[in-house]
């Protein structure tokens, strides 16, 4: 009874110097970037659902302004070179019968960032995206859905990946 009273008097101490310690080293919750530049162009694909998420998270967690428009490129401070933006579906597990109860989901991210005058900011950068997907024929259309989710989730990391990327570069100095 004395232990569970000491307890709980001491909690709110131990409480207020594990905040102490967490503030000390420099803990601090996720902010929205910020980018070393104010216009980017982009060469994604007119229906590129990764494209129209990239552009909407940079106009809503930025002032950086997005250029698709080719006649445009001229205004850019730099540029994103989309290389590869790629979705797989790939069987990964089938029963004894040889129908398929297992599938893997992939996307496939490849992009280059340069200034306008040539000099490479960011290297030839990959970011993969994987998710595994059971498949159960009686539940084609749940599955379908399943899919079309876990696209829209793999896009979604790849955005914030992306978007984490290219708040490190400095436009000053190129690799």
């Amino acid at each position: 009874m004395l232990l569970r009273r000491t307890l709980l008097l001491s909690a709110p101490a131990l409480a207020m110097g594990a905040m102490g310690t967490l503030s000390g080293c420099g803990f601090a919750l996720r902010q929205a970037p910020n980018f070393d530049f104010k216009t980017l162009y982009t060469n994604f694909s007119a229906g590129s659902s990764l494209g129209n998420q990239f552009k909407r998270s940079m106009a809503s967690g930025s002032d950086v302004r997005v250029i698709t428009d080719p006649a445009l490129i001229n205004e850019a401070e730099v540029l994103l070179d989309v290389l590869t933006d790629q979705r797989q579906k790939v069987v990964v597990g089938v029963s004894a019968a040889g129908q398929v109860r297992e599938f893997q989901l992939r996307l496939l991210f490849k992009f280059r960032l340069r200034r306008r005058d040539g000099a490479v900011l960011t290297p030839d950068t990959e970011i993969p995206q994987r998710r595994d997907l059971s498949y159960n024929e009686s539940q084609a259309l749940a599955k379908e859905a399943e899919e079309i989710l876990l696209y829209r989730d793999m896009e979604s990391d790849v955005v914030q990946q992306l978007m984490r990327r290219l708040a490190t570069i400095r436009t000053a100095n190129p690799v």
